[in-house]
């Protein structure tokens, strides 16, 4: 049978089968639709499987078309793979390029991580841009190096030894589910990304931060009175950055002065009870109202359907600013205003260990470190399990109102 007697037979709309050589055939259902089959025979049953639907359309199969796939068919047969039975085999999903391998890791991290979002976010940040689009099999080492080191020339270096680590991550798991036969990101080092990380020691004393909020109020439109307050109950309560941006008013106790962090928002896993100093209380009071009818402290600043609270980088790119950085790519960097003022640059992370700085001079090591929800080590943590609320309410409360001084001028 050759092309033209197809179309003929095609033409005629009239049910049947017709062999078209090697097993192949042109049937016409009742309905007059021509499409091709392939017969085959294997572990002694007889099978039939359709290839798809004849035409010269895009998306339907002429006859070279169907007999090309007839021979791949033929072949798998040979091999003792039944071609209906692997179409039935369950989670076939395609996975072609590296954004579908990474929709399922992504999948699997949202069910085995307490925080999913952070390598999503570093997926759709740093890797998706450079390589997302690109085959499975396409990606070599020096492309997973090329986007790691952009990173770090955007002087990001520990994002950069992130993102080389979430490579890692979403190659091995392809590996794992034998769709590539190697990992390009596996070869390489921290020295290809960030390099060695350096633990930062930088604490701001009480004098530096009456220059910083002196600066961050003369330069209200870059930094807003929301950003400014979040900085103050920072360095006043010694939380985590996203456990503060991203908390409800559900969790305070306003009446009784105590903000209740629940385990499984708290990075350590472990729930603390927060007592609020009064100067704390008056700014979130304030924060109150400027959240209107938001449930969170921090309500997002445009609409989004992700989170009701503001991005994990609005804080950052604030500060950032204000040290010359450039944060937007479509912007040219403002003036370093805070390094012109005398301050040495310090990141938003940074006020967490200037809390428990302050907090050295003023309680003991032990309630400090409760005061910033670190895990007691050692034998202390299995027999000390006094929680210090009142030792840290006095201590928070001196810091604040040290600290209220500054953020009042």
């Amino acid at each position: 049978m050759n092309a033209s007697e197809v179309r003929k037979i095609a033409k005629t709309g009239k049910a049947g089968k017709h062999s078209a050589g090697d097993n192949l055939y042109l049937r016409i259902s009742d309905e007059g639709t021509a499409f091709w089959v392939f017969r085959y025979v294997i572990y002694g049953k007889r099978r039939q499987l359709t290839l798809g639907r004849y035409g010269e359309l895009h998306g339907q199969l002429s006859l070279a078309d169907a007999r090309i796939l007839g021979a791949k068919t033929k072949a798998l047969v040979k091999q003792g793979i039944d071609p209906i039975a692997e179409k039935k085999r369950p989670g076939q999903i395609e996975f072609r390029t590296v954004s579908d391998l990474a929709a399922e890791w992504l999948k699997e991290k949202a069910r085995s991580v307490k925080h999913p979002q952070i390598p999503e976010r570093i997926y759709r940040k740093e890797i998706a841009p450079h390589i997302g689009e690109m085959a499975l099999d396409r990606v070599k080492p020096m492309d997973i190096r090329h986007l790691c080191l952009k990173v770090t020339d955007s002087g990001r270096p520990a994002v950069a030894n992130d993102t080389l680590r979430a490579c890692k991550q979403l190659f091995r798991f392809g590996l794992r589910l034998g769709l590539i036969e190697y990992s390009p990101a596996e070869s390489l080092k921290v020295h290809d990304a960030g390099g060695v990380e350096k633990s930062r020691k930088r604490a701001l004393t009480l004098d530096e931060l009456e220059v910083v909020f002196r600066v961050f109020r003369e330069h209200s439109a870059a930094f807003t009175r929301e950003n400014y307050l979040a900085v103050a109950l920072l360095i006043c309560l010694g939380v985590r950055k996203t456990e503060l941006t991203a908390a409800p008013w559900s969790e305070f106790d306003l009446e009784k002065c105590v903000w209740h962090l629940p385990a499984e928002r708290a990075k350590t896993g472990v729930a603390i009870s927060i007592p609020l100093a009064p100067p704390v209380m008056e700014w979130l009071n304030e924060l109150r109202i400027r959240a209107g009818r938001s449930e969170y402290v921090f309500p997002a600043r445009r609409a989004s359907k992700r989170r009701g609270y503001i991005s994990d980088d609005t804080i950052n790119h604030a500060l950032a600013k204000l040290f010359g950085e450039k944060v937007d790519g479509k912007k040219r960097p403002c003036p370093n205003v805070l390094g012109k003022a005398g301050i040495e640059y310090f990141t938003i992370h940074d006020l967490r260990r200037t809390c428990r700085t302050l907090l050295s001079s003023i309680s003991s090591p032990h309630v400090a470190e409760r005061c910033v929800n670190h895990k007691l080590k050692g034998v202390a943590a299995i027999y000390d399990c006094h929680d210090y609320f009142d030792e840290r309410k006095a201590a928070l409360t001196t810091l604040a109102v040290a600290a209220e001084g500054i953020v009042k001028k």
